[in-house]
Parts: C-alpha cells; structure tokens; sequence
C-alpha cells in the first residue's frame, strides 16, 4: 500500500518538503486543504456527519466537503477530486470563494474553501460520511449551534459569514 504524500508548507503557503499523511496528522505539520459548500438551486447547503472512523474530528459534523491537498495537487483539482468523492458530485466547476489559515491542536492548514452549485443525486462515500442532508442557508448558524461542528470546519464557516457581510 503506497502512502498518500502531502504538501507541507510554511507560514506564506509556499512548498517546503512532504510528508505521508500519517506523519502530517500525528506531527500537525502545516499543510494544505480545501472547504467545498455544495449549494442546490434553492440556495440550500449540504451539511452531513463524518464517520466514527475519521482520522480527524470522527463522529462530527460539518457543512463543507473536502480534505487535503495531495502532493503537487492543485487547490482546484483537489476541490473537484473530493466533493466527487465524498458525495458523488461530478461536472460543476468549484467557485474559489477565499482562503483561510487554520491552526488548530489536531490539524494546521491553509484551506482553500469553494462553493459548487449541484442539483443532483448525493452519494456518500461510506467510509467518510455517515449522515447528510439540504440545510436551508438562513438555518447555518442555528444549526451549527446545535450540533458538534468540526473546529476547522465552524472557524471557516465563521469566516464564510464575513466574507458574505463584505461581498
């Protein structure tokens, strides 16, 4: 079985060696990752809890789809790569929307978040989601709230309602 490499990068986001992921998740090396907001027409989002089997924040919820940037990956091809992967969306080009540096205890990256339109079938990838569903857009911050967000996941969202605020 071949390790999956990652990118590490230091505080300008500019490439300084790699790392297999194991070593990026247990040393909390800096890296990149993406944010994917799937959207339906009506404006809804897709919010969904993560397996009891995640490496990172298992058993929580979140309103992006995503994950790291494979080595010498761009941003977009990993957004693309795992909103297909993690819910079956394939063909909408991920709108760049901005991008956040995280630095938490579990995990450090700089997250490129993205926002793809999709009307579509959702099909979960078993080993990554375990539950989703449309969340109206106005109903984000009550929710997030209500359930145990990922901590990546609720600072980029805190940080997608200023960015909206300003737009």
């Amino acid at each position: 079985m071949t390790l999956e490499l990652v990118d590490l990068v230091d505080e300008h986001n500019r490439v300084v060696g790699q790392a297999d992921r194991p070593t990026v998740r247990s040393q909390n090396l800096l890296h990149r990752g993406v944010g994917i907001l799937v959207q339906n027409a009506r404006g809804d989002v897709y919010v969904h809890q993560r397996t009891a089997t995640k490496d990172v924040f298992p058993g929580l919820f979140d309103m992006f789809v995503g994950g790291v940037v494979e080595s010498g990956e761009s941003y977009l091809e990993a957004a693309r790569r795992e909103v297909a992967e993690e819910l079956g969306v394939v063909g909408p080009e991920p709108e760049w929307l901005f991008e956040h540096l995280y630095e938490g205890p579990l995990n450090r990256s700089f997250i490129h978040l993205y926002r793809v339109r999709w009307d579509g079938l959702i099909r979960h990838q078993e080993s990554e989601i375990c539950w989703g569903d449309w969340l109206e857009h106005e109903r984000l911050e009550e929710w997030a709230r209500q359930v145990s967000v990922v901590p990546d996941g609720l600072e980029v969202f805190h940080h997608y309602l200023e960015w909206l605020r300003q737009a």
